[in-house]
Order: structure tokens, then C-alpha cells, then sequence
């Protein structure tokens, strides 16, 4: 994934350059496709939780479907925690089993 594919880095949406904290590693939060999430919720998901603009959440959720996983948002790794949480508890509440996982940059 080249750096212009990438949906956005540290909460700033399509950011152009990579601003990171020298002193804390950077992790990517990675959604996972699944054969019950709907691709509403999913969408609904990268608005609300990681800030996406509706279109930009189409083009990822295309991305997760057609590739199995895509890589969503860079960021340090207990913010990373927090939105995999909030996630996976918003999704469980609406009976999905919509997953994401977390890789270090």
C-alpha cells in the first residue's frame, strides 16, 4: 500500500505528509471482512469511529471486501487499542462479528 492509498495516519484525514511521534511506535488498526457484517455497518464504522468521509468509507470497505483486510488508521497504540474495542463492542452489540486487529508499522 502505497502512502496516498493509505485512508489516514494519527486522526488526520488524508494527511499528506507523516507526522509521528519519534518517542512512541505507530500502529495500524486492520479490519477484517467477514461473510455477516454488512457493508452499511461497516461503513457507518469508519465514519464514526475512525472520522472517515463517506466516500473515502466506501473506497475502504471496498478495499476489506475485496481484499479480506484493509489497513484503516495509523495511530499510537492505546488509541489503536481504544477503536479496536469500541469496534468490536459496537458491532457485538448489533450481533456482527466484524473484527479488527492491530499490526506495529
Amino acid at each position: 500500500m502505497t502512502h496516498s492509498d493509505r485512508p489516514y495516519e494519527d486522526d488526520e484525514p488524508f494527511s499528506n505528509t507523516l507526522e509521528r511521534n519519534s518517542y512512541a511506535p505507530m500502529y495500524w488498526v486492520v479490519m477484517h471482512n467477514d461473510p455477516v457484517t454488512t457493508m452499511d455497518f461497516v461503513v457507518d464504522i469508519l465514519i464514526q469511529v475512525f472520522g472517515l468521509i463517506a466516500d473515502k468509507a466506501v473506497e475502504v470497505m471496498h478495499g476489506i471486501h475485496n481484499n479480506g483486510l484493509e489497513k484503516v488508521a495509523m495511530m499510537p497504540l492505546e488509541r489503536a487499542e481504544f477503536k479496536v474495542q469500541t469496534v468490536h463492542e459496537r458491532a457485538r452489540a448489533k450481533g456482527f462479528p466484524l473484527t479488527c486487529t492491530i499490526e506495529q508499522d
